[in-house]
């Protein structure tokens, strides 16, 4: 199995996810033809996609969903609630395929298993997406952690984890005071230092790769967050995992494991 974040941030978030011929991605928030671009790019020809995951209605990971759908005849994987909030920016689609929120499907042999998160939506879910004992878990735009993420996080070989902003940061910038509220609060994002616990509580020996997801452009720094996780992984004492920041402009490199 193999993976890159193809964008992440409030302009846009894509995960690209491919085991033996299976090959899905994780949300749509960028626009097709960028889509497009960035899978060309990793040498993924976009026409070999079998389907498309949506984790919840945020235009940052809806906005290129109805246009990849239609283009590519694409299945696309999205619960009731999600789907009724993502009508008027998604249209018209072929082959939606309603699925519950904590209940396993499989696509095209790779085994998703979805679990509710913390968030400001309808019914927002993060996801394990394993392979032949491989396991992948995603767990971006919550505001906090709980249980039932960290039991589904355990054992992941990769972890693609929101680190959103620095407390200090955020306290001190320039957005309004209800935004911060809103970023602070518990339906909200992950601070750097939350982010870390929440990796304390997961890693383990399994673990091989981390990739930084969905950092604030105006929020945060790069050093901070890539500090906060190096530190996590170090007080556990789980070495050689692989670092990775996902980047708002450019796809991460692709990931095997």
């Amino acid at each position: 199995m193999r993976f890159s974040v193809l964008a992440s941030g409030s302009r846009g978030n894509v995960c690209y996810v491919e085991a033996d011929n299976a090959k899905i991605l994780i949300d749509a928030g960028l626009s097709c033809r960028e889509t497009e671009r960035r899978l060309k790019l990793l040498g993924i020809m976009p026409e070999k996609l079998n389907a498309v995951i949506i984790t919840h209605e945020h235009t940052d990971h809806i906005k290129g969903a109805g246009p990849l759908a239609r283009r590519f005849d694409l299945p696309l994987y999205i619960n009731q609630k999600t789907f009724e909030k993502s009508l008027k920016t998604i249209g018209n689609l072929s082959r939606p395929v309603i699925i519950q929120t904590g209940q396993p499907l499989t696509i095209e042999g790779i085994n998703i298993q979805t679990f509710t998160k913390c968030h400001d939506a309808a019914d927002p879910f993060g996801l394990v997406v394993s392979f032949n004992g491989v396991k992948i878990g995603l767990a971006t735009d919550l505001g906090r952690s709980t249980r039932l993420i960290e039991d589904h996080l355990k054992g992941c070989n990769a972890l693609i984890v929101e680190f959103n902003y620095d407390q200090e940061m955020l306290e001190k910038g320039p957005y309004p005071l209800e935004l911060k509220r809103r970023i602070k609060g518990q339906d909200g994002h992950l601070s750097n230092q939350q982010a870390g616990d929440l990796l304390r509580s997961v890693s383990d020996d399994n673990l091989r790769h981390v990739v930084l997801a969905h950092l604030s452009e105006k929020n945060n720094h790069i050093d901070k967050a890539f500090d906060e996780a190096a530190d996590a992984l170090g007080g556990s004492g789980v070495g050689g995992v692989n670092i990775l920041i996902s980047r708002q402009d450019e796809s991460c490199p692709m990931i095997e494991l």
